[in-house]
């Protein structure tokens, strides 16, 4: 109760709450807040421990971010997102920990510490917002891991900037200037949002207008140009009942012209011709609304729905930068600037997120192919194209590499001439064992697939048909046995994060645990409340080193089999005398009780029969 539902210690002191305990179960004895407190801190530290066996083991895509609370304390938030080896999607916060400030090496050391601290060696990528000193902290990280053991290809593809960030820059930009219609509808939002008596008017002039609309109208906050949408969004339903307010409150019109206690004119009411142009900016900034949800998602893929949603937005912003209107032009050709400057360099962004798009069975690199030929000359798209691939194979030639040094290459001939399993622990290290490595899973493939890498083989595969429902990760642990290899970098690729969003919405729980009643909580005690409770709200984790073999499972010892024929025969004896019991007590029951596959129980409930 007060980790999932993030009530304070003392609640279980109330004499609310003790009445309730009370009329539940008498004899139960309620704990104090110092119980409770301890109690917190044992099961953050037991659900540690659980999670810390599991996550060692992984690969893991971070993302980060920092808050300032009002206990006037520094917090960094860090976040893990993977995908296990049954194909599901797991994110966790790893920590919430006090900072000294938010210097890029501050953050950094952080991070170093926090994954030491787990025993996390193996990171693929880490998502941060487009502040500089993240770009210090990702430098920093870079420095000191990339010559460490489960990096991939030195950390070259670890920093991913936030595209819900990205997105949010170029928003603002268009939005900085706003059209009078906008500020006439903000303007008569806030009117019948600044008293109870005038919004109860405005729900009289609903009611007679008829709107079945169930929301209401709230105010925007003019920086958040995502919530300037909602509030245009709700306000265009209510377009009648805004014409409706002239002559249902006297005081309506007199507020945009400076009567009363405002004495300066404000813009307003807005007419039929404003509701038109708020409608035209909706349908502009829906497109980026829903893109931001999608990017913001943590619990489903992201990372494959970039390259989808980047053409979509510049074909958007290409076309609108020549329309007949003249606030989207405007807006559209200060949007691109942004756009160009974070997003159509290409070279600039994480070739990840097109490597994510290759590894999508429904698309591939022919999809990537296509769109950059639709974008740029024949020679560029061809140039774009061939990056990507070689991306997509330095990370495939990287995992097998990996795969052949834990020691798991098998089929290698001995020297005697047998079959037999052959280590490559520290193959790295030795340039000799490395290129036997190399020979031996070249020679592999070449019998397996007539010469063909798994790369080689999906790619010229047919690609699978677009389908609304297609579950990519259930797709690959289907044909994880037909590309094992390809498999793992898929796992890493399609676990990115695009956005910063899980680590951001930590501060929200946090902000509402730390609120002013409770801002002597100790840090630990707020990283605790807030970490346990993300652990116990998500999905169950499955330690493979925990997992029951099946030969073990096929072959149980003799004494377990022989207890197991004991509780059948004392089960089986139990339902036979029962079963006459019934018979006794019941003469009126059918005889076909006798053969029936069902039986009473005590309490007159029905099962079926073992």
């Amino acid at each position: 109760m007060v980790i999932t539902d993030e009530k304070t210690f003392r609640d279980v002191e109330k004499e609310g709450f003790r009445r309730y305990s009370r009329a539940l179960r008498p004899e139960f004895s309620i704990p104090s807040r110092v119980t409770i407190s301890r109690d917190c801190l044992a099961l953050f530290e037991a659900e540690k421990q659980k999670l810390k066996r599991v996550i060692k083991t992984q690969r893991v895509c971070l993302t980060t971010d920092t808050w300032s609370s009002n206990q006037n304390l520094n917090y960094m938030c860090l976040t893990a997102h993977w995908i296990d080896n049954e194909w599901i999607l797991h994110k966790r916060i790893l920590n919430l920990c006090t900072i000294a400030n938010h210097k890029g090496e501050t953050i950094g050391q952080a991070i170093e510490g926090c994954l030491k601290g787990w025993g996390i060696h193996k990171i693929f990528t880490i998502t941060v917002d487009n502040a500089s000193t993240n770009d210090s902290a990702i430098k920093y990280i870079v420095r000191r891991s990339k010559n460490t053991g489960g990096t991939v290809l030195k950390h070259e593809f670890l920093h991913l900037r936030c595209s819900a960030h990205i997105l949010n820059l170029i928003l603002q930009e268009g939005m900085k200037e706003l059209d009078d219609s906008v500020i006439k509808i903000r303007n008569v939002v806030r009117y019948v949002r600044s008293s109870p008596a005038r919004l109860l008017i405005f729900k009289r002039c609903i009611e007679m207008e008829e709107i079945k609309f169930k929301g209401l109208v709230g105010l925007d906050v003019e920086t958040r140009w995502n919530s300037t949408y909602v509030m245009l969004r709700a306000a265009e339903q209510f377009e009648k009942a805004f014409a409706r307010m002239t002559d249902e409150d006297s005081k309506y019109l007199g507020y945009f012209n400076g009567e009363g206690k405002k004495k300066n004119k404000l813009l307003g009411p807005p007419m039929d011709d404003d509701f038109d142009k708020a409608r035209c900016l909706l349908k502009f900034l829906e497109l980026f609304y829903m893109v931001t949800l999608k990017f913001s998602s943590t619990l489903s893929i992201t990372s494959n729905l970039f390259f989808h949603e980047l053409i979509a937005l510049q074909d958007e912003m290409v076309h609108l930068s020549s329309s007949d209107d003249a606030m989207l032009r405007d807006k559209s050709i200060r949007m691109m600037s942004k756009f160009m400057k974070y997003w159509v360099n290409v070279e600039n962004l994480n070739p990840l997120l097109y490597v994510a798009v290759v590894l999508d069975p429904r698309y591939k690199l022919r999809y990537v192919k296509y769109c950059f030929e639709d974008l740029y000359n024949e020679a560029h798209a061809k140039q774009l194209t061939n990056n990507v691939e070689k991306v997509l194979n330095r990370l495939y030639d990287q995992y097998l590499v990996d795969s052949g040094s834990s020691g798991k290459e098998k089929g290698v001939v001995s020297e005697g001439g047998s079959d037999s399993t052959t280590s490559f622990v520290g193959a790295e290290k030795d340039p000799a064992k490395l290129r036997q490595l190399r020979f031996a899973r070249a020679m592999e493939e070449k019998d397996s697939s007539g010469g063909k890498s798994e790369c080689a083989k999906y790619l010229a595969e047919p690609c699978e048909k677009l389908k609304d429902e297609f579950d990519i990760l259930l797709w690959w642990k289907v044909n994880s046995s037909i590309y094992p290899i390809l498999a793992q970098v898929a796992r890493d690729v399609l676990a990115v994060p695009m956005s910063t969003v899980a680590s951001e919405s930590t501060f929200s729980t946090s902000g509402r645990i730390v609120d002013p009643s409770r801002t002597s909580l100790a840090p630990i005690m707020v990283e605790a409340l807030v970490c346990t409770q993300n652990w116990l709200r998500s999905k169950p984790l499955i330690n493979d080193s925990e997992a029951v073999p099946l030969d073990a499972l096929s072959d149980p010892n003799e004494d377990q089999a022989n207890g197991n024929v004991l509780i059948f025969l004392s089960y089986f004896l139990t339902l036979t005398t029962f079963h006459f019991e019934v018979a006794n007590h019941f003469p009126f029951l059918p005889d076909f009780l006798d053969s029936s596959p069902f039986i009473l129980t005590e309490d007159d409930g029905l099962i079926i029969d073992a």
